[in-house]
């Protein structure tokens, strides 16, 4: 597909004001799948992935372990997932998932964050068509074609493979997930994966510059200072 994988999701100094962010943002999104399925992260594949995720990121196991044992109680606050998209300083491309438990409130929160920093908030489907829904894994090494060869004897199904600076990056359907993490591990016993998520991997990118790079980092900043957005995509490139 031509195209070098970053992370396009928000990211957090590693302040004690952020820490507490992501643990917030982590705690929330285990409880919601724990509760619209089953709290047993061995019959539940999405929250095992987000479980391995959050301990990625450093979030304590009690974190994780509150937010299953609430969902495991029942009542509870009941969030429903939202999402808005748009375009960002520059006329780059944006997603925003939320989780929220007061829609009027979510929409107008990240409404104002798209008016205050000269961006523009559209309707649903506006530039998602513009993204791939993926799993995403990145790690050290050279030789793709080995890799490929590997996936495609486990009968994997990979969208892309790529080798750039030493790395490795492999795309695959969201919904394979587990089976390339599976292949990939045990193919390769010592691999470390750096990067393993589910993600909106944009088609194209847009390249910013001058005054639109502060604004757009503005932008995303306004975005994390958001309760209830739990992740921002955008296909933004910084020119050098």
């Amino acid at each position: 597909m031509g195209r070098k994988f970053e992370v396009r999701k928000l990211s957090m100094a590693k302040t004690q004001g952020a820490k507490i962010k992501v643990y917030s943002k982590y705690g929330k999104e285990i409880y919601v799948c724990a509760k619209n399925g089953s709290p047993d992260p061995e019959t539940n594949l999405a929250l095992r992935r987000l479980i391995e995720k959050a301990k990625k990121d450093q979030v304590p196991s009690h974190v994780i372990e509150k937010a299953i044992d609430k969902a495991k109680g029942g009542g509870g606050e009941d969030f429903a997932t939202a999402r808005y998209e748009g375009f960002g300083p520059g006329n780059c491309m944006v997603i925003v998932d939320c989780l929220t438990d007061n829609n009027n409130r979510t929409f107008m929160d990240v409404r104002q964050c798209f008016v205050k920093n000269n961006a523009k908030i559209g309707g649903p489907g506006t530039v998602a068509h513009m993204f791939e829904h993926q799993a995403v894994f990145q790690f050290k090494g050279e030789d793709e074609e080995a890799v490929l060869e590997n996936l495609m004897m486990e009968d994997v199904d990979v969208s892309d493979i790529e080798c750039e600076d030493g790395v490795i990056t492999v795309y695959a359907p969201h919904t394979e997930f587990f089976k390339v993490k599976n292949a990939l591990t045990a193919s390769m016993p010592d691999v470390t994966l750096d990067v393993e998520e589910i993600s909106f991997v944009p088609q194209t990118m847009t390249e910013i510059a001058g005054d639109d790079i502060p604004a757009f980092e503005k932008f995303l900043d306004a975005l994390n200072d958001c309760d209830d957005v739990q992740n921002v995509y955008h296909n933004a490139e910084m020119a050098d």
